[in-house]
């Protein structure tokens, strides 16, 4: 569980670093469906701010902690870019395709935190 917790923290701290947008946790650890433990999710303005976010993420993570990034997609289109470290998975979107997909909606019955400005 705190390897858990220090992953999100990094995280959420390589988004903020590159002002990722609207940034969620959802808790799928009580989900018996689920495909994972917790989600990230965010979004960028652009192509080129989602790629930066996810670099942030990674190179986070990477220093911080000795966690392997599982896969990584998305990151030519830069629409929706997808960090897959195990018991989290990281969203990146752009905004018009955030609001397309409503992960948010489709994982309604999760636990929802928004980070907020106080955390940053």
């Amino acid at each position: 569980m705190e390897n858990n917790a220090k992953l999100i923290k990094f995280i959420i701290e390589g988004i903020i670093e590159k002002k990722g947008k609207e940034i969620v946790h959802v808790n799928l650890e009580k989900l018996n469906y689920a495909p994972c433990e917790n989600f990230i999710i965010c979004h960028g303005d652009t192509g080129i701010q989602s790629r930066s976010l996810a670099e942030s993420v990674e190179r986070k993570v990477k220093d911080n902690l000795d966690v392997q990034l599982w896969h990584r997609e998305g990151m030519d289109v830069a629409k929706w870019i997808l960090l897959d470290y195990g018991i989290v998975v990281v969203h990146i979107f752009q905004k018009e395709t955030r609001e397309y997909y409503k992960l948010e909606e489709l994982w309604g019955d999760a636990e929802m935190f928004l980070i907020s400005d106080e955390f940053k």
